[in-house]
């Protein structure tokens, strides 16, 4: 990836310093600002946009989740890391509802700020390649179309173990690219991750937390993580299920967690479950 140009936002000097000089010294390109209202006026005059950004959450005026909105407003693609000391689980779900990468509490040692930073980064590149691939296949179709007014038929892709496909659902992990019965689903990272782990072991009851661990790399305790990933589940329904209040793939099993049915027989045979023990959380 090209030269990487960081945002890092904190209102105390010498946190915000300090960060801005670990981040030089790894190579990075790094602007500080010492306001949400300072860090706005950057991220609307920054082209290209910033690659990645490190928010305060507590700054006076504008805060860092009003920060993370006007970088949204810009940049779809910018990665988001909240930071901050007075961190709390609903102001965790609410920054990953409005498409923050990561939050991480102070202090937070450098090498988990660093290790935060190179997942998002690898997960900015992955978007990045997969938007490059999908642009090139349009051009491909576009020109096989117009081509002495013939259409050619596109080579079929080699399946490997790279592609997870279960009924209508089709993973292409080296892509990044989820289709439901031959249409590209648009997913967050997160939720493209979330729904890999739960294909990856289909049929199978996964805990809240094993999802947590699996899909954002980290641990925390269970009614965190069921508030975490219950908001990515839904999501995750509204997109790939045909009727969200009724899904036959994302099932929730009461009391222990997620499972992806395999097939409408292991989806009835889930809900007849259910029935039997009583309604879950979603």
């Amino acid at each position: 990836m090209d030269s990487i140009h960081i945002l890092v936002v904190d209102d105390e000097a010498a946190e915000r310093i300090t960060l801005g000089e670990v981040l030089r010294l790894e190579g990075y390109q790094v602007t500080l600002a010492a306001s949400g209202e300072e860090a706005l006026t950057l991220v609307r005059q920054q082209a290209p946009p910033y690659d990645l950004a490190i928010l305060d959450l507590r700054l006076p005026g504008v805060d860092g989740l009003q920060v993370l909105d006007g970088i949204r407003r810009v940049s779809a693609d910018t990665i988001v890391i909240l930071i901050t000391g007075y961190g709390s689980l609903e102001t965790a779900v609410q920054a990953l509802r409005k498409g923050a990468f990561d939050f991480l509490l102070k202090p937070s040692p450098v090498d988990d700020v660093l290790a935060a930073v190179r997942k998002g980064l690898s997960e900015l590149k992955a978007g990045r390649h997969r938007k490059a691939l999908v642009s090139q296949l349009q051009r491909t179709l576009k020109e096989l179309m117009t081509s002495d007014g013939v259409t050619e038929a596109a080579p079929e892709p080699v399946v490997d173990d790279t592609i997870l496909t279960v009924g209508d659902v089709r993973i292409d992990r080296a892509k990044h690219v989820v289709t439901y019965q031959g249409h590209t689903v648009d997913l967050t990272p997160t939720e493209f991750r979330l729904l890999e782990c739960l294909v990856n072991r289909v049929d199978q009851v996964c805990t809240p937390q094993e999802l947590v661990r699996c899909a954002q790399g980290y641990e925390t305790d269970a009614w965190g993580a069921r508030s975490i990933v219950r908001v990515h589940i839904r999501r995750l329904r509204r997109k790939l299920e045909p009727d969200p209040e009724n899904p036959q793939y994302i099932l929730n099993v009461r009391g222990v967690g997620y499972l992806f049915a395999s097939s409408p027989e292991e989806a009835q045979k889930q809900l007849a479950g259910e029935r039997d023990h009583g309604t879950g959380e979603d």
